[in-house]
């Protein structure tokens, strides 16, 4: 699915991940009330932004990397009734280590 879609340039293909909220007294909390989530795999990357001199700068993040990202960064996308984001390198505030 996400590979019918290849971010251009300094793009990256991200699936929010989604987490389900909880109250200290044990309520889950709806859709509608939940915060947008922040943080995502990454399923595609782009091919990276060019230099002065017409090169690649290869992009920080990979393929199955987990992404925290700018609250209102990139563009919400539904692809097969999956919702994504397309974001920009720059909406990504860093990447979590691996364990």
């Amino acid at each position: 699915m996400a590979s019918a879609i290849q971010p251009l340039g300094e793009r990256i293909l991200v699936k929010p991940l989604a987490r389900e909220e909880v109250t200290k007294g044990g309520i889950v909390l709806p859709d509608t009330v939940k915060e947008k989530p922040q943080e995502g795999e990454v399923l595609a990357v782009g091919d990276g932004k060019r230099d002065d001199k017409g090169g690649r700068i290869p992009l920080e993040v990979a393929v199955g990397d987990i992404v925290i990202y700018a609250k209102y960064g990139g563009t919400e996308i539904k692809l097969e009734g999956e919702d994504l984001i397309i974001l920009r390198e720059s909406d990504i505030l860093a990447k979590k280590a691996v364990k």
